[in-house]
C-alpha cells in the first residue's frame, strides 16, 4: 500500500461512500488517500483547522475524517502519514477525536496518545441558536494527539 494526494472532492467522496456516522467535509488543509498494489482505493483522511475555536489553528491540524474500507494497516498508515505532513507543514501537534465506543489501535499503533479527558458530546448552535448541524453524533468522544515538534526544538 502507499499514500497518495486526493482533492477535497475525491477525499468527500470516499467518506460519503464508506463513513458510517460522519458526512463530508467543508474545508480543509489536505487530504490523503492510501492505495492497494492494484491502484484501488482504500481509505482516505482529510486534516484541517481544529474544529474547537480555542485551538491555535496555526500551531494545531486536526484529522477531521479518517475512512477506510477495512483494509489491514489502511488507518494506522492514514494517520501517520497525516502527522507527517502535518510536521513538514510546521505544525506543532495533530489531533482527531473518535467516539468513545472506538479502540482507538490504530492512532496507538501509529503514535499518537489519548488524552486523559473526555469530550463532552454537545449540539453547537449559531448565534441566533440554530444548530450548525444535525446529521453529525453529538456524543461524548476521546481525543487523540501527537506531538510533532516543541519549542525547544526549534
Amino acid at each position: 500500500m502507499k499514500i497518495v494526494p486526493l482533492s477535497l472532492r475525491d477525499a468527500n467522496e470516499i467518506v460519503s461512500k464508506w463513513h458510517r456516522h460522519h458526512k463530508a467535509t467543508v474545508g480543509y488543509k489536505f487530504a490523503i488517500g492510501v492505495i492497494d498494489q492494484e491502484g484501488e482505493i482504500c481509505g482516505a483522511a482529510i486534516c484541517g483547522r481544529p474544529s474547537a475555536r480555542m485551538i491555535d489553528y496555526r500551531k494545531v491540524l486536526e484529522v477531521t475524517r479518517l475512512v477506510t474500507n477495512g483494509t489491514k494497516n489502511a488507518c494506522s498508515m492514514l494517520y501517520g502519514a497525516s502527522a507527517r505532513i502535518a510536521k513538514e507543514m510546521g505544525y506543532e501537534k495533530i489531533i482527531t477525536y473518535i467516539l468513545v465506543s472506538e479502540s482507538g489501535k490504530s492512532l496507538i499503533a501509529s503514535g499518537w496518545q489519548e488524552r486523559e479527558t473526555i469530550t463532552k458530546g454537545r449540539q453547537w448552535v449559531h448565534s441566533d441558536g440554530k444548530p450548525r448541524r444535525t446529521d453529525q453524533p453529538i456524543c461524548d468522544k476521546k481525543c487523540f494527539e501527537k506531538t510533532l515538534r516543541s519549542h525547544a526544538n526549534e
